[in-house]
């Protein structure tokens, strides 16, 4: 079983990165939160892992911190909850934002994540009301926003007053802080985020 990898990041791709430890490539799927944390090619890389063994494949998901691999773990105990959707959920809800949203039932809020239809997002706030509360929150993807402290809740706070919701445009402030570096203006990393909404 394998639980984690540290090697020379070789591609980043959409929905994978590639990782060679020792001249052996390994394909990791990850989300893109995790992905956006992950440093371009060809630098060292860590990445915690999920290894799922099927009878005709050996798929390894990867994650930037253990609070995210955490919620992966939980949100495939649901039926109906495979590991494409449980990745896509956690690019689109940061675990913060997933127990916010289990929370207050926002029912919503799921259903805008690819894959999970009104009965799919009622089961998982069924069954994972109870559970939330002891989840992790998040350890990366509140680092990467650590060094632009407030501007980045100023940028997130901004968006909102665009129309986007905190769901989107978090994740997206999170990238853009991870790609502009410390020190970052208000108005470039809302310039930046923009952007990358607009992928």
């Amino acid at each position: 079983m394998i639980a984690q990898l540290i090697g020379r990041m070789e591609a980043l791709e959409a929905q994978s990165c590639i990782i060679d430890v020792n001249g052996v490539g390994y394909l990791v799927q990850a989300s893109t939160r995790t992905l956006a944390a992950l440093p371009n090619p060809p630098v060292l890389a860590r990445v915690l892992v999920e290894t799922v063994v099927r009878e005709d494949a050996i798929l390894l998901y990867g994650f930037a911190d253990s609070a995210e691999r955490e919620w992966f773990r939980l949100l495939t105990t649901v039926q109906g909850v495979g590991a494409k959707v449980a990745l896509a959920i956690l690019s689109a809800l940061a675990p913060r934002d997933l127990i916010g949203a289990i929370a207050a039932g926002d029912r919503v809020a799921l259903t805008r994540v690819p894959g999970v239809g009104p009965k799919l997002a009622i089961r998982l706030l069924t069954e994972l009301r109870e559970k939330a509360g002891a989840m992790p929150s998040g350890g990366a993807a509140g680092a990467t926003l650590a060094p632009a402290g407030g501007v980045a809740a100023d940028a997130i706070s901004a968006l909102g007053n665009l129309g986007y919701r905190r769901a989107e445009a978090q994740p997206a402030v999170e990238r853009s802080a991870a790609r502009l570096g410390e020190g970052v203006q208000l108005d470039a990393l809302i310039r930046e985020s923009l952007r990358e909404l607009a992928k």
